[in-house]
């Protein structure tokens, strides 16, 4: 019987010639794959972001959640705000996954966090025949800047309804963007998702778009 496997992994970075480690899972037929951009000097073990992983893996996603920055960058707090940086970051791992044997050609996607999601545009627009989808949750994507009319990846804007100042903050971005698109208002909940309810919405609208753009066009004869 196929099971779900787990396994830790080092992602080579290609700038430095150092190692990030992620922590890779790989349900049965995965339908793609969703590598995770952290940000605001989160890690992989953000308790939020294994919820989310842990979902879009019940869902039939592989996830990989990885730490862009090493331990020695992570005491820089200017690191969690270098846009490019990170985002060269995400590149690597793009790059790991589209060579790792077991993963084979999996579609590749990008959710991003906060100062993540600027990261996951930067890189998407950096990968333009790379990566299929980019989700951002409660995310700066007005930190990607010039980038982001060069995202040619399907982007979905998620900001909760009472994020006051990252609304206005992602709708700037979402107007900028010249690609399939979508900006969605969780009701009531704040930053960080935490109201009864709000992060399942979150998951529930980030697989159905890893989902739908994953795969599109399978069925067609």
């Amino acid at each position: 019987m196929d099971r779900t496997s787990h396994r830790q992994v080092t992602i080579p970075i290609a700038q430095t010639g150092g190692h990030l480690p992620g922590d890779l899972t790989l349900p049965p037929q995965a339908k793609g794959l969703v590598i995770f951009a952290h940000g605001s000097g989160s890690s992989r073990m953000s308790p939020r972001n294994r919820m989310v992983a842990t979902h879009l893996v019940d869902r039939g996603l592989a996830t990989l959640l990885l730490d862009l920055l090493t331990e020695d960058e992570a005491q820089d707090r200017s690191n969690v705000f270098d846009i490019p940086l990170l985002a060269g970051r995400v590149v690597d791992a793009l790059v790991w996954a589209a060579q790792d044997a077991e993963l084979d050609g999996m579609k590749l996607g990008l959710f991003g966090a906060s100062t993540g999601a600027a990261a996951a545009l930067v890189a998407a627009a950096r990968a333009p025949n790379v990566v299929v989808a980019v989700v951002s949750r409660g995310g700066r994507p007005d930190l990607a800047g010039g980038s982001l009319p060069n995202v040619r990846a399907a982007t979905l804007l998620v900001v909760g309804g009472a994020d006051f100042g990252v609304i206005e903050l992602n709708e700037d971005a979402f107007a900028r963007l010249d690609c399939e698109k979508q900006l969605k208002i969780v009701p009531d909940a704040t930053h960080l998702f935490e109201e009864p309810g709000a992060l399942d919405a979150v998951v529930d609208l980030a697989a159905t778009w890893f989902l739908d753009h994953f795969t599109a066009g399978a069925e067609t004869p």
